[in-house]
């Protein structure tokens, strides 16, 4: 063999036992996610390596039923890692986005808002090196309530975690990361409503809009969807 296929291999090896040593395999939560884990991604915020791995949990726990519907306290939580231990370094609702408190409704068996979300994914929307992750989410009072889109990152200069952005929309809206030749990008669904539009008749049912960011801005085309600085 000759040296430079041996350097080759003997590189090739080193790389798959880095990336396999990336994540313990049998690694804990401190705290433990409250309720019942519903999804838990792996995500890069603070960078690509064998130390800088985070996870994002979602959870939710079961608050009681009314009515025949089981109504619950959602939860997202960042832990970051620490040896074999994900240690705890943000969680709402305790931190506002995306979440907010679930409370019992006066003299009946219901708990409002009635909440639900979803990890959409991961992506490199700020530049190569570090990953953001993309929350979709929905609260409901009344009526079809409020969706929303929140995208975390870790904001080195204040060592936590934060949004970059966050888009709402009235009923429903869905994200979807989009990996693209000229860097990543989010797609954005849901129905879009002209201003002073009613919630029962969407100016247009099916609307998609595309954000990306460049030069520390975030852009939306079309604009559909109210995006919250």
């Amino acid at each position: 063999m000759s040296r430079r296929l041996l350097t080759a291999v003997l590189c090739s090896v080193a790389l798959c036992a880095s990336a396999g040593a990336a994540e313990p395999p049998h690694y804990t939560f401190s705290p433990q996610p409250p309720g019942s884990i519903v999804q838990s991604r792996l995500v890069y915020l603070a960078g690509e390596g064998m130390h800088s791995q985070w996870r994002a949990v979602l959870s939710k726990k079961l608050l009681g039923t009314g009515n025949g519907t089981r109504f619950y306290q959602w939860f997202l939580s960042f832990y970051a890692i620490d040896g074999t231990v994900y240690r705890l370094k943000y969680r709402s609702p305790d931190s506002a986005v995306p979440f907010g408190h679930v409370t019992k409704a006066h003299g009946a068996p219901l708990w409002f808002p009635v909440q639900g979300a979803s990890i959409a994914g991961t992506a490199e929307f700020m530049g190569a090196g570090s990953q953001q992750l993309v929350v979709q989410s929905h609260e409901a009072s009344a009526d079809c309530g409020t969706a929303r889109v929140d995208i975390f990152f870790f904001g080195s200069a204040m060592q936590t975690v934060m949004t970059t952005l966050s888009v709402h929309n009235p009923c429903d809206l869905s994200a979807s990361v989009v990996h693209g030749t000229h860097g990543d990008a989010l797609q954005l669904t849901g129905p879009y409503y002209a201003p002073n539009a009613p919630l029962c008749c969407p100016t247009k049912q099916r609307a998609r809009a595309t954000l990306h960011f460049n030069n520390g801005t975030w852009t939306e085309q079309p604009r559909y969807f109210k995006i919250l600085k």
